[in-house]
């Protein structure tokens, strides 16, 4: 790896979807920065990949000054931001009049404003770079809606105009903004709505029979969409949300 070698900034990176983007982007001869807010877990995760071409950064997206640090550290350990991946996430399992205005606003700080503060610090690096590239995770639930996930669902709308505006604004100076719609992925998030049900299992197998394909992502097939997304295989590609749900919202009922 040189100084020349391109970075990938992954936010929500310490486990689930953001660990496996990080180990894709790797994977594809980048270097990584993966960004959370759980110490413990990031720490982990890096020991585990054991390689000096990924560095940890603890931040909470949803803190203005965290984030600003964040990338000013991934700055002076890399030299540069190629790509920023918006991915950290949490949803509240709540439909609109059981969700409390904190809740709500806990999901939307993480989700939405997470990704406007990272998007807004990052964009300098790369229009300095001449371009670059931003993936959002957002969701099929951008799309449509799900009566419990009610400020889920609104955060993920939310996603998807910034990366509609950020595409627009930026789009002139090199930089391409798309974003990820998934479906149910394998993931802590979803096992923890699995797990509120009497029967996890019953619940897993549930969901996964609503899916054309039978089952729910895994990690990985949402990584290989990202990294696609973010690199030169994509180079046309700007403002447009990519959905990856097994064929979920191609069914009729």
């Amino acid at each position: 790896m040189t100084h020349d070698t391109p970075v990938a900034f992954v936010t929500g990176g310490a486990r689930g979807i953001g660990l496996a983007i990080g180990q894709w982007f790797l994977a594809h001869g980048h270097r990584v920065a993966l960004v959370d807010r759980d110490q413990a877990t990031l720490d982990a995760a890096v020991a585990a990949i054991d390689r000096a071409d990924v560095i940890g950064v603890v931040a909470d997206v949803s803190q203005p000054g965290q984030v600003q640090r964040a990338v000013e550290a991934v700055e002076a350990a890399f030299g540069r931001i190629d790509a920023l991946v918006n991915n950290a996430g949490v949803a509240v399992f709540k439909p609109i009049l059981e969700t409390s205005y904190a809740e709500f606003r806990e999901v939307f700080a993480t989700n939405l404003d997470g990704a406007f503060l990272c998007t807004q610090a990052c964009v300098p690096h790369m229009l300095a770079a001449g371009g670059g590239a931003i993936v959002n995770i957002a969701s099929i639930l951008g799309l449509v809606g799900d009566g419990i996930l009610a400020a889920y669902c609104a955060a993920k709308g939310g996603v998807l105009g910034i990366t509609r505006a950020t595409a627009v604004q930026y789009g002139r100076d090199g930089i391409r903004c798309n974003a990820v719609c998934p479906g149910d992925i394998d993931t802590p998030l979803v096992q923890a709505y699995f797990d509120t049900a009497a029967d996890p299992a019953a619940l897993r197998a549930e969901i996964s029979a609503e899916y054309p394909l039978e089952r729910i992502a895994a990690p990985r097939e949402v990584a290989r969409a990202v990294v696609f997304l973010a690199g030169e295989d994509a180079s046309f590609m700007s403002g447009q949300p990519l959905v990856v749900d097994g064929g979920l919202l191609a069914t009729c009922y």
